[in-house]
């Protein structure tokens, strides 16, 4: 999109650090990607959870959601994942200076997008997770049927099948959910943030 010079960003009175100061948190993304059926949605509800029950103030993005609303005009091609991880990690920046600890699941299958996304927000308030579970796993769950659509050739562009899963070269947390349970997982993830001093 071309710049348009008219638009001005209007600075407020209060800033983000006043925002994160009256939270009693320092705001953080925690984005997890991976396969579909890999467990992103399972761990981020859980993770959530567990935040809220401690008195922290989060917000769950979630792919299928967000496509419900804010980009239900988005096709799946490369151009419209790309957009849809752009706009994503537009909204994430705006929550993360409202204070928020922002966890989101999303496939974001490329990695050029992630490191948008990481510019975007400022690299040290982005916590990238992979979520990592074997193409076989994911197909097995199959939550959605979408793995079954893409081998009977009824759904073109299947990340994982057709379209390539770019898994990040260094992510800051692996969770195999093969060998991780849901609450070791979200152990591992609170343990994470409490080292950086987010919670």
């Amino acid at each position: 999109m071309p710049e348009q010079p008219h638009v001005v960003w209007h600075q407020t009175r209060v800033q983000p650090e006043d925002r994160a100061a009256a939270l009693g948190q320092r705001p953080m993304v925690v984005w997890l990607t991976g396969l579909s059926g890999s467990g992103k949605s399972t761990l981020a509800n859980a993770l959530e959870h567990a935040l809220h029950q401690c008195g922290h103030h989060s917000f769950l993005l979630d792919g299928d959601n967000i496509r419900h609303g804010l980009n239900r005009d988005l096709d799946l091609s490369t151009a419209g994942r790309q957009e849809n991880i752009r706009r994503i990690g537009e909204v994430t920046r705006l929550l993360l200076d409202a204070g928020l600890i922002v966890v989101t699941a999303f496939i974001s299958p490329y990695r050029v997008d992630r490191d948008r996304v990481r510019e975007t927000v400022g690299p040290e308030r982005f916590l990238e997770v992979h979520v990592r579970a074997a193409l076989e796993t994911c197909e097995q769950r199959d939550p959605k049927g979408l793995y079954a659509r893409a081998r009977r050739g009824d759904l073109r562009g299947m990340t994982g099948i057709d379209d390539p899963y770019e898994a990040p070269e260094h992510p800051d947390l692996v969770i195999d959910t093969d060998q991780c349970s849901v609450a070791a997982a979200t152990e591992h993830l609170l343990q994470t943030l409490r080292k950086r001093g987010v919670v």
